[in-house]
């Protein structure tokens, strides 16, 4: 027990300070190359024998020779100072994830609100610079608790758009949007965007088709963005579809009379191969943001950093350095 107590005790000092002892062959210059005095590595050394049980250094002639025990323990010293620095060193983190070589399993929930090509080119991108890396892709829905996964190491990432992002997560912006309307292009609302007809109560009197909101904790489900800030406004809309495949909504927009609220990036992708037209929003709305969310568990991974800068770049790349410029009520 005795023993077991003493091996705990040893620090990482300890261990330098027998490296140093035996490649340096002399109390006093291991003293002078660890910035310390003779009494403390002569005190060190007293240590080192006892928990050894051997000299470690003996006099040979003027000098002082390394034991066979102490030749034999260099190397693990050296290796253990070595993981050591891999553990606690910044630079060696940093240094630390080979995108060409990584085996690395990225885990990322997204929302495909954001662009339809979105998470289809951040996977290319992705096997482009790290071609062995793996992908699971996961929804976000009302069922997925994104922020427990996060917490549990479930997933490395989420990628979505909140008016508060919860607060104990990191989280990158990644890109602003317009909010606007997508209908089917003989909706008559179509006509009264262009005049005065398109009133926020004709807007609030449509049928509407919403994405089937985010997980929110205990709660269950959040109302999601949109119907979050019409609520604050003290209104609501007619939610007549929900549904938790987003990229499919523009086509059951172009078959019936359903309003599809969600930002310009996402709309114009279906503007040109299906029958719908994008119009204002007659309500007010604060611009939509998209975010990366991340844990304090891969906050400073090295993995973790290279991940969401290649996510930041595509999204970037999408829209032309993350920010959309139209005129607030431009229609196309």
């Amino acid at each position: 027990m005795t023993q077991r107590l003493d091996f705990d005790k040893i620090e990482l000092y300890l261990i330098r300070v027998l490296k140093t002892l035996i490649t340096e062959r002399s109390v006093s210059r291991a003293a002078m190359r660890l910035q310390s005095t003779q009494p403390a590595v002569s005190a060190q050394l007293k240590r080192l024998r006892a928990l050894t049980g051997d000299p470690l250094l003996v006099r040979a002639g003027n000098a002082m020779a390394p034991t066979d025990t102490a030749l034999r323990l260099l190397d693990p010293a050296t290796r253990l100072l070595q993981d050591a620095d891999r553990l606690f060193s910044p630079r060696a983190h940093q240094r630390a994830f080979d995108p060409l070589a990584s085996t690395t399993t990225f885990r990322i929930a997204a929302s495909d609100y954001l662009d339809p090509l979105f998470l289809p080119e951040l996977v290319a991108h992705l096997k482009q610079v790290a071609p062995k890396v793996k992908l699971e892709l996961m929804p976000l829905s009302g069922g997925f608790d994104y922020r427990r996964g996060l917490a549990a190491a479930e997933v490395d990432l989420v990628i979505g758009n909140w008016l508060k992002p919860p607060e104990e997560l990191h989280l990158g912006r990644l890109l602003t949007d317009e909010i606007v309307c997508l209908v089917a292009e003989d909706h008559p609302v179509v006509r009264a965007a262009n005049g005065r007809g398109w009133s926020p109560e004709r807007y609030l009197g449509c049928e509407h088709v919403a994405p089937t909101p985010f997980f929110a904790g205990s709660q269950g489900a959040s109302p999601g963005v949109i119907d979050e800030h019409l609520a604050s406004l003290g209104v609501s809309r007619d939610v007549m579809v929900r549904s938790a495949h987003f990229s499919l909504i523009p086509l059951m927009v172009a078959q019936s009379l359903l309003v599809l609220t969600t930002g310009r990036l996402f709309c114009s992708r279906y503007v040109d191969s299906l029958p719908v037209r994008i119009v204002r929003c007659p309500v007010p709305f604060p611009p939509l943001t998209y975010y990366q969310l991340w844990h304090d568990l891969t906050h400073a991974s090295a993995s973790g950093r290279w991940l969401r800068d290649q996510v930041r770049d595509v999204a970037r790349n999408l829209t032309g350095h993350g920010m959309l410029r139209r005129a607030p009520g431009a229609t196309t």
